[in-house]
């Protein structure tokens, strides 16, 4: 996949047939529109484009305190590599291009610099400032400018309720069976394998430290969870680094817990994993954690002894959850 972040700087695509949207997560109903997006390419013998924006743009015209993330931007590069997409233009979403009048938007952004054969968006798709453009604009300027309308209709993507919203709602409050069923994958982060103050290796339990790669990704509601682990690689992507694929194998399995860690009046919450049948030494590494089930929440323990005799049951219990797997 080409990855663009320049505007000035695009190849005069073929018949191109575009999108344009957030993605994050690039969840079912993502998914819907890349699908509907290929097979219109391959009709028209066009490539696919997919327009995405960072910062997030709730971060500039809505929620200025911030937008927790389903997927980074190389999170995102990555998902819409493996789902098919020959190329990604991310724009820089500030006041400049939020400010854009919804015909200047398709005039100078859309048509000046892409070209488009054809737009397909989202029945709810709205843009320009104010958010005033819609389908029915898009219609409108595509006979002037020569480029095709489609959208998606609300009942192919409303099978489910899909949202990056409520994936977020249903992550923070773990339900991670809800929130992988609407992503239409497990979800995962990344995050370096940092100092801790190895209480677990005391107790029979050592487990891996993480502090996120970016403090913008989403953590799920504390608890612990069961969890697929792979370390990741560092290699060159057409410009983004250390992409690690987040669909393909896992090699390493353990359980997780996110929390303030209360047994031990901790002050700040951690994210730990105990990676079952590992002892290699790993500061330093970054480790891409695929989030598969949540077994309890966070509990507070009458000392040690009591701590270790409930993370053998956890254990137990998470290897189970992860042995009846179906992904």
């Amino acid at each position: 996949m080409n990855v663009y972040k320049d505007l000035n700087n695009l190849p005069r695509f073929t018949n191109a047939v575009i999108t344009i949207g957030t993605f994050d997560g690039v969840h079912l109903g993502h998914q819907k529109i890349i699908s509907q997006l290929k097979a219109e390419a391959i009709a028209v013998k066009g490539e696919t484009v997919v327009i995405t924006f960072h910062p997030h743009p709730r971060k500039i015209v809505g929620d200025t305190s911030g937008t927790l993330l389903l997927s980074t931007a190389q999170e995102k590069a990555a998902l819409l590599e493996q789902y098919g997409i020959e190329h990604l233009v991310t724009i820089p979403f500030d006041d400049t291009f939020a400010s854009l009048s919804a015909e200047a938007y398709v005039q100078d952004f859309l048509v000046n610099k892409f070209h488009p054969h054809t737009i397909i968006i989202g029945y709810d798709h709205r843009f320009g400032k104010g958010r005033t453009g819609n389908y029915q604009l898009l219609e409108h300027l595509g006979h002037r400018y020569n480029f095709k309308v489609k959208e998606i209709d609300a009942a192919i993507i409303k099978e489910t309720t899909i949202s990056s919203t409520a994936i977020r709602k249903a992550l923070l409050h773990a339900d991670i069976t809800g929130a992988n069923s609407l992503l239409g994958y497990p979800y995962f982060f990344e995050g370096r394998v940092i100092k801790g103050d190895q209480l677990g290796r005391t107790i029979g339990y050592p487990t891996a430290n993480l502090q996120l790669n970016d403090p913008e990704k989403l953590v799920p509601g504390d608890g612990v969870y069961a969890v697929k682990i792979k370390r990741v690689e560092t290699k060159s992507n057409n410009g983004n680094d250390n992409i690690a694929a987040p669909l393909s194998a896992y090699d390493l399995q353990g359980m997780m817990y996110i929390g303030s860690r209360p047994v031990v009046n901790g002050k700040r919450r951690v994210i730990e994993i105990n990676i079952f049948d590992f002892t290699e030494d790993i500061y330093g590494e970054d480790l891409q954690v695929q989030v598969c089930g949540y077994t309890r929440g966070d509990m507070h323990f009458n000392g040690l002894e009591a701590l270790k005799e409930q993370l053998a049951k956890d254990r137990s219990e998470v290897m189970q959850l992860l042995f009846n797997m179906t992904y």
